[in-house]
């Protein structure tokens, strides 16, 4: 960017308060967010007028009120697929590791308690015939299901709008219109919707109730996805087998009853967390950047009402 543009750089790795957004929209043409910069129809207002873009670092845009860029002709771009086959490993991962207590089992190692192997300690669950169960089927999703198939799981999925046959027959995936049957039915159950007032706590109490005793919840879409104190409880009382969690509903903050128990694995929001996809995401950013100044529609741009 500094090749190419006059930039002015966060050059510390934290967030930028409210008022530091604000005055670098009022002094920029080109505002480059990340998903922690929530920017709201106030704050483009206290702007003023000069800001013509909003190049988002990411594809998550619920941060970003598009009707409110709209309105003052501000476009706004992501950076799509980027994160989607290191998010989907992270998932992955999570998958095979709450099942098997790989958590549990390493701090058990690490804190010197372990006395040595035994024929009934530490007994996981296999994933070979389990039902995982996708909470939307999106890139990451799909890319959910494609590993979950070599791992022998038997994939169904509930989305918006059911995908073509020939998709649902490369993944093997079963649709399930009926989301209450997906959660009850799932032996793993996997969230990649997107964050928003309309997913909100799609996992609520009475949903997390109808789980599995031995079900395992994994999250690492946005924590706002599960009603978290409802995933406390369902743990605490062993009303499911265990969850995965790399969002959470008050990040950075953790609650510590979840960072107490044996049967949850906790993550610091790692899912897009690799060298190659954020160098991927920035080369996206001045792609959207460099056409829009040249007076072009960017490959990215993102509309209102997108999801």
């Amino acid at each position: 960017m500094a090749e190419l543009f006059d930039v002015a750089l966060n050059a510390e790795d934290r967030p930028m308060s409210r008022d530091e957004l604000i005055a670098a929209m009022a002094s920029s043409d080109v505002l480059v967010p990340t998903v922690t910069d929530r920017i709201d129809a106030d704050m483009l207002a206290a702007a003023g007028d000069r800001l013509g873009m909003i190049a988002n670092f990411g594809a998550g845009i619920e941060h970003i009120d598009l009707h409110a860029a709209r309105e003052r002709k501000v476009i706004v771009t992501n950076t799509p697929g980027v994160f989607t086959d290191d998010t989907a490993d992270l998932t992955m991962m999570l998958i095979l590791s709450v099942p098997r207590r790989l958590g549990e089992g390493s701090r058990l190692v690490r804190d010197g308690n372990w006395t040595g192997w035994a024929p009934s300690t530490m007994l996981g669950h296999c994933l070979g015939g389990k039902r995982l169960g996708i909470i939307g089927m999106g890139r990451i999703g799909q890319a959910v299901a494609h590993r979950a198939r070599a791992f022998g799981m038997d994939v169904a999925y509930h989305n918006r709008h059911r995908l073509p046959p020939s998709i649902e027959n490369m993944f093997g995936a079963r649709f399930e219109p009926d989301l209450d049957r997906l959660i009850a039915e799932a032996d793993v159950l996997s969230l990649h919707c997107p964050g928003g007032a309309e997913t909100r706590h799609v996992l609520n109490a009475v949903r997390i109730a109808s789980m599995k005793p031995d079900a395992y919840v994994i999250n690492t879409a946005r924590g706002d996805l599960i009603d978290e104190e409802a995933l406390i409880a369902a743990l605490q009382n062993k009303r499911i087998g265990g969850a995965g969690l790399d969002v959470f509903a008050n990040e950075p903050a953790v609650d510590h009853r979840l960072l107490s128990m044996p049967n949850v694995i906790t993550l610091p929001h790692l899912g897009s967390a690799t060298i190659e996809g954020r160098s991927h995401a920035g080369e996206k950013v001045i792609a959207n950047i460099r056409f829009w100044a040249d007076g072009h529609r960017p490959p990215d741009q993102v509309l209102e009402g997108w999801t």
